[in-house]
């Protein structure tokens, strides 16, 4: 990405860096709700400590609009197609990949608080590591609607969007350099992702 290049040389991207850096962040985006493989996260944070570093006021609302925007629709079409999967005979290759990722004992801990909770399970679903799959899973299975999937998804991708972009300003704020506060938003938005798999090990083991 072209901001992630430019923090790497503590330059600032101009107005052609960033024409380019926004739908790139966009896609990257989209594609990592289609395809849980990309880590969204960090790439919010990073392109936050990116435009933390920039002279354009702008610059941290566009990073918003973008992450948020594009999280929101890559999960909304992702719900559609397993929908889609739900209800055909031989279900989806994009059922399976959502199946795949949603242990069973997630998925029953989401089935329960989805039945006690509602749409709030739904909102904070993003904010907890690993949390977004089964809770779609489970919304799935409950048969909801794509219109209240889509009313509980709004809030989750803009607190997501929110949580992700206020790691990326810490980490711009604490160092002088643009690589130095991407090196240190990607490390913590990796020990939050893995801090639940750790503690679980820990205490099985303890």
């Amino acid at each position: 990405m072209t901001w992630l290049a430019a923090a790497s040389t503590g330059a600032t991207p101009g107005a052609a860096g960033q024409a380019i850096g926004y739908p790139t962040l966009f896609l990257l985006v989209f594609l990592g709700a289609l395809v849980p493989v990309v880590p969204t996260g960090a790439l919010v944070s990073s392109a936050a400590v990116v435009a933390f570093h920039q002279t354009a006021p702008l610059s941290l609302l566009f990073v918003f609009v973008t992450a948020s925007t594009a999280a929101f629709l890559g999960d909304v079409a992702l719900y559609w197609l397993g929908r889609r999967g739900m209800g055909s005979k031989n279900g989806s290759r994009w059922l399976e990949a959502i199946r795949s990722r949603a242990p069973e004992e997630r998925l029953a801990q989401a089935q329960g608080k989805l039945a006690d909770h509602g749409v709030a399970v739904l909102v904070l679903s993003r904010l907890v590591p690993a949390g977004r799959i089964p809770v779609m899973l489970a919304c799935l299975m409950a048969e909801w609607p794509l219109r209240r999937f889509v009313r509980g998804n709004l809030p989750a991708c803009l607190a997501w969007a929110v949580t992700y972009q206020l790691i990326g300003i810490l980490g711009g704020s604490l160092f002088k350099e643009p690589w130095e506060g991407v090196v240190a938003a990607v490390a913590l938005t990796v020990a939050i992702s893995v801090a639940p798999g750790v503690w679980k090990r820990v205490r099985s083991t303890g």
